[in-house]
């Protein structure tokens, strides 16, 4: 049995092999022009047979493209619905390539979505505690390594990227001074006000000052520091180091030979170490000029009676206590930083995530570190 459809174009012979068995020969060109009126011919010759299985011969089939590709999914689709067989026969390699890159086996099915099985709580707990463990692993060999590059530069001083080191104290202090300054000003003036509005019972307006410097040189000062430059600083050198990993520098770097440790993360400690106690210094001046604000404009303190009250309370074990204290917090949050930076797989989503796990961890530690500093204060006073 034979028909022509634009001959020119293209033609096909079908043949009977067996019972419902058809072999159809296709000759001719299968593209973009002649798509539409195969799919049409050949579908009503399929459902007006009906056969049980079908072999599509591409023998004397000269050119096809993917419009022709799809001619023969069709056919497959009916024959599905059907439930018979189909294959193809005689393809040239050049066929078998395009249907080969057109993924043809999958061409115009339904992709089904498989639900993703829920793991047990058991499993997850599993998970999470081989995490934490594989972390706490990292985080030792973390602090041996910082330790050990910062032996090596304080033996061997040259050894310091000096330039990297000013830059990140500039980053880390210079920049971060007017939002201290500010906080730290608009903090005292908030605590002045609040503990005036007790001590005005009293006629203890004086203790204002006594209150906002000791509350702020000891407790609020490097506290309050600290936080910001977690917020500033902690999450720039965790994301500066994160990129750097996903976008493989931190790779090339090692394979140039350089020790990560002491090439990226001790600059930024050292300069961290150092300006932060600074910034901390100048949130006491600043908090306690905003009591002054509060003790001179509310409460009727001169100026000097204020400053005189605020000296005879200080102590400059006070003053060095916190600084001391801004110092370890400066270390903590470059360290942090610097961990969570070298801790980040994947892409720019895990920055983000490295990010936030820095600030957060750092915030974590100086409360801690904090409280610890303060059990010490209370039993060695």
């Amino acid at each position: 049995m034979k028909k022509n459809n634009d001959p020119k174009s293209w033609q096909y012979e079908l043949s009977e092999s067996g019972e419902g068995d058809i072999i159809l020969h296709l000759q001719g060109s299968m593209d973009a022009s002649n798509a539409a009126s195969m799919i049409k011919d050949l579908r009503s010759l399929l459902e007006d047979h009906q056969p049980s299985s079908l072999t599509v011969d591409l023998e004397k089939v000269g050119y096809l493209d993917d419009y022709g590709a799809f001619v023969l999914a069709e056919m497959r689709e009916i024959m599905d619905r059907e439930k018979g067989l189909y294959r193809l026969s005689n393809a040239s390699d050049k066929i078998n390539e395009l249907l080969s890159i057109l993924d043809f086996d999958f061409l115009g099915k339904r992709t089904t979505f498989a639900r993703k099985k829920t793991q047990g709580v058991f499993v997850r707990l599993g998970e999470a505690t081989f995490r934490l463990a594989a972390d706490i692993k990292y985080l030792i060999s973390f602090i041996g390594s910082v330790f050990i590059s910062l032996l090596y530069v304080c033996t061997h001083p040259k050894s310091l990227r000096t330039d990297d080191t000013f830059l990140y104290m500039q980053k880390t202090g210079v920049d971060a001074l007017p939002v201290v300054i500010l906080i730290s000003f608009l903090m005292g003036l908030i605590m002045a006000f609040m503990s005036s509005v007790q001590l005005q019972q009293f006629g203890a307006n004086i203790y204002v000052a006594s209150l906002v410097s000791l509350a702020m040189t000891r407790e609020l000062g490097p506290i309050m520091t600290a936080i910001i430059v977690a917020g500033r600083s902690g999450s720039a050198f965790a994301s500066e180091i994160g990129t750097m990993k996903i976008s493989e520098e931190v790779d090339a770097l090692f394979t140039m030979g350089f020790d990560l440790t002491r090439f990226l993360v001790i600059p930024k400690i050292i300069a961290s170490v150092i300006v932060v106690p600074f910034l901390t210094l100048f949130a006491d001046v600043f908090a306690i000029l905003g009591g002054l604000v509060v003790g001179v404009f509310m409460l009727d303190l001169t100026a000097n009676a204020y400053m005189a009250q605020t000296i005879k309370t200080l102590t400059l074990f006070d003053v060095f206590w916190g600084v001391f204290k801004s110092g370890v917090f400066a270390l903590l949050i470059a360290w942090i930083g610097c961990l969570r930076g070298f801790q980040v797989r994947g892409g720019a989503a895990s920055v983000g995530q490295a990010t936030t796990s820095a600030v957060v961890s750092s915030i974590f530690l100086i409360i801690v570190t904090d409280s610890i500093f303060s059990v010490i204060l209370r039993y060695w006073g």
